[in-house]
């Protein structure tokens, strides 16, 4: 077999309670028998706290396990495949999906399937944050506040529309802080409104970390610098459009592992679900799992 083939068995585990997942269940299962995948067993998980019971029994049985849901479901399951051989393959149903994004995964289902049956396995880094893993990015300031408050139902009927309007409408009760990243060299003072640390590029469905990168043996803390919550927007809008001047609004600071502090204390919110609270020791895993990623050149 070639070594750069993907595995043609596998289990297919789908967060049915994500933006997508219900509708996409079969269509998926279908999609992925016609593709050449042989399916050893196919589940829609309707109560997302069993998602990692449901994974783990998986990851024992099948030497690739197919998961279908948003970032949140991918960085809680993470824990499950590290230090085995069984490959994370990802369906990307969430509102977000700034995971697959980062890969170059395909977010229409056909797509995100071709990687799957042509794919090649890539082994990747994994983010921690005070002992907790996670694939992609977590950010402390107005992120936790949108994500612990948003109304489900816009969520799910808006996708990321609803995150933003819902992070206009926060925005107005919201504090700067003050933010200190210790490096092992020295400690970095500054204001800030939003604190990104990254494993990924793409956070809330955006390319904002451009620098980070998932296989590079480190972690990026980004810091949206100034104490004004007008200048985090413009800050988002810059970087949409991908104006010089996003630079302008960012401090980066990068390495194995890294120590981030506020005053006030904040809670970090990590792939959309919230964690522990700062000081945060945060570093990256290089090499710790091993995914179904496209072909170089076929992203």
């Amino acid at each position: 077999m070639d070594k750069a083939a993907l595995p043609k068995q596998a289990i297919l585990i789908v967060n049915a309670a994500s933006r997508q997942g219900a509708d996409a269940f079969e269509d998926a299962r279908e999609k992925l028998i016609a593709a050449g995948v042989e399916l050893l067993d196919a589940k829609a998980v309707k109560n997302p706290k069993s998602m990692g019971n449901a994974i783990k029994q998986a990851v024992k049985r099948a030497p690739m396990v197919i998961v279908g849901g948003g970032d949140g479901s991918l960085s809680s399951s993470v824990d499950h495949f590290m230090g085995t051989d069984t490959i994370l393959a990802i369906l990307p149903l969430g509102t977000a999906n700034s995971f697959a994004r980062t890969l170059g995964i395909p977010l229409e289902l056909g797509g995100a399937i071709d990687v799957i049956a042509q794919g090649e396995p890539r082994k990747i880094d994994v983010g921690c944050i005070n002992g907790e893993h996670f694939l992609n990015a977590a950010a402390l300031g107005l992120a936790p506040k949108v994500a612990e408050s948003v109304p489900h139902g816009l969520k799910r009927s808006l996708g990321r529309l609803g995150y933003l309007l819902w992070a206009g409408w926060s925005a107005a009760s919201f504090n700067t802080f003050r933010l200190t990243v210790d490096d092992g060299r020295r400690r970095h003072r500054l204001w800030a409104t939003e604190v990104r640390i990254a494993n990924g590029s793409f956070h809330g469905g955006m390319e904002l970390i451009e620098s980070a990168d998932a296989e590079s043996g480190q972690i990026v803390v980004q810091a949206v610098t100034g104490r004004s919550v007008i200048g985090l927007g413009w800050s988002y809008f810059a970087s949409a459009l991908k104006l010089q001047a996003r630079h302008q609004t960012t401090r980066e600071f990068r390495g194995r592992k890294l120590t981030v502090s506020t005053r006030p204390s904040m809670q970090v919110s990590i792939d959309g679900e919230l964690g522990a609270e700062t000081p945060l020791e945060v570093s990256a895993i290089p090499n710790a799992v091993t995914v179904a990623a496209p072909r170089e050149g076929k992203t």
